[in-house]
């Protein structure tokens, strides 16, 4: 352990974790196992890898940003697990894994030989955990999964854009991101029930149920009354003021969402009649005319600066906040402060800034700050610690079966700096 594992110790310590999966979804899943502490292993095909390793943007050169992101403190093994040798690799790994993730199309693991019937028969406390496009079951299962495409089927396109606007794809890639999420989530659920009695299980996710778990609230308004929802902007679908409005010189937030909040606003825009205007004196009725009400607020709005409004609301304990471009939320002291933006290596021993874990233990955090890894470069490594012989990792190396990477020893996903201080 290096100083400050003594005060604080990753919860998943020595948990041993291989990554099959690849580009986003499975990737993401990872890299928290790895941020709480796990040793996750990346099962890559060569020489190419995973398939994120090509996504560049006009200039970048070695590896891509977005690839360093999600990858940092993993470690890399190239193994054709197509061939017999390959395979047979594996599963002497996976005899003593905690966890396996992947998120092939279904069935490719089990035309494999590495389905999970085959692979708890090998180690029955392993936990094998799928992320698919559309689930394992029904008819559209054997379809391949991409987050533009799942976010279309599931709803969420629909409801996003402009009021009266076309429907517009997130900004963001919200089902491949909480399949992820979610992934970790089945992982810790089914290892607290390894503790409890010792065997594991297949945990299973996709892109589809990422997608439709976001559309709690839309969800019950058409299973209570059959709405069908259309894009709203910013707007909330129930409750009102909630949503952005222009000032003077940019936009703002605003959270009405209840009565109390509502008539604090009312106060601070110094319109006190709005509490008993008809129009507006219950939630109902300010949702059923929000568009009314929006363009009043923003009316009042205009006559001020963002700063000004914000110290405003704040002064009154309004909800209220600026919308910040990426690069204002990123720069900002609050995500230094709860660890969201950290220091963390970079290639050819730079340092690099990236996203943090979202969760933090006793008020502190200590991700998993080693480089992201090249193609194969820790294969002869992570084989021995998986108890193979050097004789076997020459024989494995020198067929084909595996692939190293030429280089220096490499920084441990388990060496990692001290916890920042909370």
């Amino acid at each position: 352990m290096n100083a400050g594992d003594e005060q604080f110790e990753r919860p998943l310590h020595g948990v041993k974790v291989l990554e099959l999966s690849q580009i986003m979804a499975g990737p993401t899943c990872g890299l928290m196992l790895a941020d709480m502490g796990a040793e996750v292993y990346k099962v890559e095909k060569f020489p190419a890898g995973d398939d994120s390793r090509n996504y560049r943007r006009e200039g970048d050169s070695g590896l891509p940003p977005s690839f360093m992101m999600l990858n940092r403190g993993k470690r890399s093994i190239g193994i054709d697990f197509k061939s017999p040798e390959g395979k047979a690799a594996l599963l002497r790994m996976v005899a003593q894994a905690d966890v396996l993730t992947e998120n092939f199309r279904l069935g490719v693991m089990e035309r494999l030989g590495l389905g999970y019937d085959v692979l708890k028969e090998v180690n029955s406390a392993l936990i094998y955990c799928s992320v698919t496009g559309y689930g394992r079951e029904g008819p559209l299962a054997s379809k391949g999964g991409f987050d533009l495409i799942l976010q279309a089927f599931s709803g969420l396109i629909s409801v996003t854009g402009e009021e009266g606007g076309e429907p517009v794809k997130p900004g963001i890639s919200i089902a491949d991101v909480n399949a992820g999420v979610l992934a970790a989530v089945g992982i810790l659920a089914a290892y607290i029930h390894r503790l409890r009695t010792g065997k594991g299980q297949r945990v299973d996710t996709s892109l589809l149920q990422a997608s439709m778990q976001q559309l709690y609230w839309y969800a019950a308004g058409y299973f209570s009354h059959r709405i069908v929802p259309t894009p709203s902007g910013t707007a909330h679908p129930i409750v009102a003021p909630y949503q952005v409005f222009r000032c003077a010189d940019g936009r703002m937030a605003i959270g009405g969402a209840n009565q109390a909040n509502w008539e604090r606003i009312a106060d601070v825009l110094g319109h006190p009649e709005w509490k008993t205007d008809p129009r507006f004196d219950s939630s109902e009725i300010r949702h059923s005319n929000r568009k009314i009400l929006a363009a009043l607020i923003e009316e009042v709005l205009a006559s001020d600066t963002l700063a000004s409004w914000l110290e405003r609301f704040d002064a009154a304990s309004i909800p209220a906040g600026p919308v910040n471009d990426v690069g204002q939320a990123l720069e900002h002291e609050q995500a230094r402060a709860v660890r969201m933006v950290v220091d963390v290596e970079g290639p050819e021993g730079k340092t690099m800034r990236a996203l943090g874990l979202p969760i933090l233990f006793n008020g502190t955090t200590h991700v998993a700050k080693s480089a992201p890894p090249r193609v194969g470069e820790d294969s002869a490594d992570i084989l021995r610690e998986f108890q193979f012989s050097e004789e076997e990792i020459d024989k494995l190396v020198s067929s084909g079966a595996v692939f190293q990477t030429e280089t220096g020893r490499r920084i441990s996903a388990a060496e990692v700096t001290e916890a920042i201080p909370s």
